[in-house]
């Protein structure tokens, strides 16, 4: 049975090799916010004239941190920035005392990295409605500022993490004009996952030159087709944070460049995967392909309402290729279906068409599918062109004892 101890069996077999990112340097510290003798808080510098580009939670009990980045995001300044970030507490539903303690942790921050309070985006990861002690935190930022390294993004995977099993990180390079443009990111995130504009906490660097609205675009267009389509348990966190950082060091201008746009996009749909891949329990990762919807959205209602099938999710960790419950989760999803137009498969493996059993169906080849670690779920509604790609995992009982015991 899996407990927060346990390595996912769908963990990559290593942290990637990310790049050197000209422009941010990290540092990291253990100052004991929930966690003892473990790294929990993470400090990113960025040089002057960095933009700041993001997505963050729509939940309507979001914390105080993702309130102040979204009160911050898109503000015109030219100088330093800094990036703080703790786990092992949420600093939501904490009312007054939550901004207090992001009050108190972006002006110690501020004035320890020599920046303006407006240029400090902070996040807080972990349990909810738990006050926060800033003062563990601020207590450690000015040997964090005085202690960091362009090299130490691994340690900062790290120390962001709460019921992770591993670290996670993803990079990509492109080559913009004879020149070489970085990008690499970190992610956190396990359970509590079904984002509503962003996901977990995610933090992306690049050394691209690029304006701030420019940036946005790119984050909001690929965040809807990353993070935005994935789904562990259904449920949304109050603190999902996406932040994109651009030093502009390389002196590359990338805006209107496809080769960066599509590296971008690379570097967070492999973050995305890895945070289903550490799924709560999860020992399948799977990914929901539907096509013939009536538009593009109602696809996605329908991949996100098989994704979120616990008796599919069940089937899953079971092996068992019971596509009846597929038909259960297009039948509810609330977007439009014909049952008599529905086909479905399991890898290569038609199980339904046109309403009916396939009349090629293999039961011994579908069952061989399913005991695979990667599953393809595919359905095509009939009705229309639209179509969409989610993904998610099994639900297994590691899932239920990773969450029965969190608060313990």
């Amino acid at each position: 049975m899996a407990s927060i101890t346990d390595v996912s069996p769908l963990a990559p077999a290593a942290f990637p090799d990310l790049p050197v990112i000209d422009g941010v340097a990290f540092a990291t510290a253990a100052a004991g916010v929930k966690y003892q003798g473990r790294t929990d808080v993470m400090l990113a510098t960025l040089t002057a004239g960095t933009v700041v580009a993001g997505a963050f939670t729509r939940s309507s009990t979001r914390s105080a941190s993702v309130l102040d980045c979204q009160a911050k995001l898109g503000k015109a300044s030219s100088g330093t920035a800094a990036i703080v970030v703790n786990s092992g507490n949420s600093n939501a539903f904490t009312g007054k005392g939550g901004v207090e303690s992001v009050e108190a942790i972006t002006a110690a921050t501020a004035q320890a990295c020599g920046t303006l309070q407006e240029r400090v985006f902070t996040s807080s990861t972990g349990v909810i409605g738990e006050p926060l002690p800033h003062a563990r935190i601020t207590a450690v930022l000015d040997t964090l500022s005085n202690t960091t390294s362009p090299a130490g993004i691994a340690d900062a995977a790290k120390a962001i993490m709460t019921t992770d099993t591993f670290p996670k990180g993803a990079s990509a390079s492109v080559e913009i004009d004879g020149e070489t443009v970085s990008i690499a990111g970190i992610a956190k995130g396990s359970g509590m996952i079904a984002p509503d504009m962003a996901t977990m906490l995610v933090y992306i660097f690049t050394d691209a030159l690029i304006g701030q609205d420019a940036l946005q675009s790119l984050v909001s267009k690929s965040n809807a087709q990353t993070f935005n389509c994935i789904t562990v348990d259904s449920d949304t966190s109050t603190s999902d944070s996406l932040i994109v950082a651009a030093t502009g060091a390389s002196g590359v201008n990338v805006e209107g460049q496809d080769a960066f746009a599509d590296a971008l996009h690379g570097v967070m749909l492999d973050l995305a995967h890895q945070v289903v891949r550490d799924g709560e329990g999860a020992t399948k990762f799977v990914e929901v392909i539907v096509t013939g919807a009536a538009t593009d959205a109602e696809a996605k209602q329908h991949a996100m309402a098989i994704a979120n099938s616990p008796l599919i999710k069940t089937a899953v960790a079971g092996e068992d290729p019971n596509w009846g419950r597929v038909v259960m989760a297009v039948g509810k999803s609330g977007a439009t279906a014909d049952r008599d137009r529905l086909s479905i498969r399991f890898g290569d493996v038609e199980v339904a068409k046109d309403g009916w059993r396939s009349a090629d169906y293999s039961e011994d080849a579908a069952a061989a599918h399913m005991k695979g670690t990667d599953i393809v779920i595919g359905v095509d509604i009939g009705i229309g062109s639209g179509t969409a790609t989610v993904w998610t995992c099994d639900l297994t009982h590691g899932y239920i004892s990773i969450n029965a015991d969190y608060r313990s």
